[in-house]
């Protein structure tokens, strides 16, 4: 702990100190790092769920007030059934770039 605050105190980490703490922006040293962020769906909202993959969409089909959503992770294929206007509000194309959230027998889509 002690080498992170003087890498913060030589500016070479991002950080702001608040009284005796030091606050380290996540999103900022996740880019030093090189990391991608695997639970920032919309908003940077974090999730409970822990089985989260990242794919390509390679199909969507639109009927009525549902959506299904075909992504390509790792070679394999992966269906999730959303709703029209959830498909429409993260303004899914085929080929963008998800994360596949999956949460008991439901599988999620979110974007960054």
């Amino acid at each position: 702990m002690k080498r992170v605050q003087a890498l913060a105190r030589e500016g070479k980490l991002p950080a702001t100190r608040v009284g005796r703490k030091w606050l380290f922006p996540r999103d900022r040293v996740e880019a030093l790092l090189g990391a991608k962020g695997a639970a920032a769906p919309a908003g940077g909202v974090e999730l409970s769920a822990r089985n989260q993959l990242r794919g390509r969409i390679a199909g969507l089909t639109l009927d009525g007030l549902m959506c299904e959503v075909r992504l390509e992770i790792g070679g394999q294929e992966l269906v999730s059934i959303i709703t029209r206007r959830s498909a429409e509000r993260l303004r899914l194309k085929i080929g963008d770039q998800v994360l596949a959230v999956i949460k008991s027998t439901e599988v999620m889509i979110g974007r960054d």
